[in-house]
């Protein structure tokens, strides 16, 4: 009896230890860690990454021999060469999803994974009273909530197609570093936790069934500072059993807003850089992309020499599986103009661009991935947007956040299919169209440059917007006049000006009646418009317009 106690006791006594020495090492596990040497901190992450480095090392030697196996060299000087293809400036409308583990909080933003451990912020207050103190329950635990078990990805590219979409660009990978493809340099990805489904994967294929163009997005890079705050704070951040996901995880050294990108100060690493290097060529690999789009960041110092390694590596191979050559988007000065297809971020310009350019912006207001109080743009918003943009020389990326189940919000759907509708009737005057000598005329004008998106135009009668094809003009009017009469001034009657022949109203198999004068060219126009939010007229000439 006696011994039996005495076993007892001493068993107890080494629970207390072990429970104790439990307690200490989750205490240290998720010390803060931001004052500590930002190369030790990389270090962490780049051993815990290790298990990937010959798959890296592999992709590195496919990129370098790419490099040199095509017209495409990794310098600027070749890149400035690159000519972005038919197919996508004809396209002029595509999809763009936001899409991963921040939908299942949905609260704030697709950003919830980086404020989350940002103290004092709403996503912070919101996780402690929703889920507990981050280092309890972290980022990562929203994983195996992300179940997608309502994703379809028939339904979805089907959804697409009405919309009147040309080419679907999923996001691969946001910020938060859970990759939303296949990856064979991660444990944290969707094929491995959540769905255990390639939706990427499943994505491309049933899209590119219903005869539309894939693309991809990384915003991988961006993930070297993103979950940074959660080292300020005991969080399981700072816990190196999960620096694969977490890390780097260094302190963002922020320039003032509206600098260049290339002054930012921020740590970074080579291996860094060749990890980034190595993810955005396997999505090439792997997916075969028409489209990779790359949001901020690319640009910054240490990361530019890799950007041509990649883009050299991206156009070569795009030759060898396609009969076109890819495109990249890229964002303010990120890239040589030249070289790819700039992007602006829920933005538009105020003239004609000769180059190509795109813009992103989505049909929510306040996110761009699901959250549960957004609100959402109007479809004649995106409708005049679309019309804005293209008589510029530009495309729309259009973005929509779906649940974390996979479903698609009914308001997302309802402004995608009006959209479809309109383009259904109006198309000709969109698709395959390029820019006349004047984007437009009228009184209203759009702010010029990014994050204006949320502006109303309030287009009137009197504005127009114009696009060509051949010897074919189209005059978009952004508002249906109330008195049925039409005028355009920029077709008036001058000297060396070329005649109207006829006009025809989209929509409607009638010519009208019109009457070229000094002012402009008047119409008369049917008691109702063909669509709702914007009317084009097709305009044929005796001899092509000037």
């Amino acid at each position: 009896m006696t011994l039996l106690r005495l076993f007892v006791r001493r068993l107890g006594s080494i629970a207390i230890i072990f429970v104790a020495a439990c307690l200490l090492r989750s205490q240290t596990s998720t010390a803060p860690s931001a004052s500590e040497d930002p190369k030790r901190i990389d270090q962490i992450w780049q051993k815990a990454s290790s298990k990937y480095d010959d798959a890296r090392s592999a992709l590195l030697n496919e990129i370098d021999q790419a490099d040199h196996q095509g017209p495409f060299r990794p310098d600027w000087e070749s890149l400035q060469t690159y000519e972005a293809p038919a197919w996508y400036r004809d396209a002029k409308f595509g999809i763009f999803i936001h899409w991963g583990a921040y939908s299942v909080p949905a609260f704030g933003s697709e950003w919830y994974p980086r404020l989350m451990y940002v103290n004092g912020s709403p996503e912070y207050k919101h996780h402690l009273e929703k889920y507990g103190s981050q280092d309890k329950f972290g980022y990562k635990d929203f994983i195996p909530m992300f179940k997608a078990e309502h994703f379809d990805a028939a339904a979805w590219a089907e959804l697409f197609k009405k919309a009147g979409a040309k080419y679907v660009v999923p996001v691969a990978e946001h910020h938060d570093g859970f990759a939303m493809y296949d990856s064979g340099l991660s444990d944290w990805t969707v094929v491995k936790m959540g769905p255990h489904r390639d939706t990427t994967g499943e994505l491309a294929k049933a899209v590119r069934a219903v005869g539309l163009h894939f693309g991809v997005s990384s915003h991988r890079v961006e993930h070297n500072f993103f979950l940074g705050p959660g080292r300020t704070f005991p969080s399981d951040v700072n816990d190196p059993q999960y620096a694969m996901f977490y890390g780097p995880a260094h302190s963002w050294l922020m320039n003032p807003p509206g600098t260049p990108l290339n002054n930012d100060f921020t740590y970074v690493s080579s291996e860094w850089t060749n990890d980034w290097l190595a993810r955005s060529a396997e999505l090439v690999k792997k997916y075969e992309p028409d489209i990779v789009y790359f949001d901020w960041w690319i640009g910054q110092p240490s990361i530019r020499l890799n950007l041509t390694r990649f883009a050299a590596y991206y156009y070569n191979s795009s030759l060898k599986y396609g009969d076109h050559i890819g495109v990249i988007n890229y964002k303010d000065y990120a890239m040589q103009d030249h070289s790819a297809v700039l992007d602006l971020e829920r933005g538009q310009l105020g003239d004609i661009r000769p180059l190509p350019w795109q813009t992103d912006t989505s049909v929510s207001n306040k996110s761009w991935g699901y959250i549960n109080d957004d609100t959402f743009k109007s479809p004649e918003f995106i409708v005049h947007q679309l019309i804005d943009i293209v008589s510029k020389n530009g495309n729309l990326l259009l973005n929509i956040g779906p649940r974390s189940d996979g479903t698609i919000p009914d308001e997302v759907q309802r402004v995608l299919l009006e959209v479809g509708d309109w383009l259904s009737v109006n198309g000709e005057a969109i698709y395959g169209t390029r820019p006349w000598r004047v984007y437009g005329e009228g009184p209203t004008k759009v702010t010029a440059g990014s994050f204006h998106d949320t502006e109303n135009a309030n287009y009137k009668p009197e504005d127009f917007r114009f696009t060509s094809k051949g010897d074919v003009l189209y005059a978009i009017g952004l508002a249906w006049p109330v008195n049925g009469e039409a005028l355009v001034h920029s077709l008036a009657q001058s000297a060396g000006s070329s005649r109207v022949r006829s006009v025809t109203l989209l929509g409607n198999d009638s010519e009208l009646k019109f009457d070229q004068r000094v002012d402009g060219l008047h119409l008369q126009l049917p008691a109702q418009a063909p669509a709702k939010y914007a009317y084009a007229l097709r305009v044929t000439f005796d001899r092509a317009p000037q």
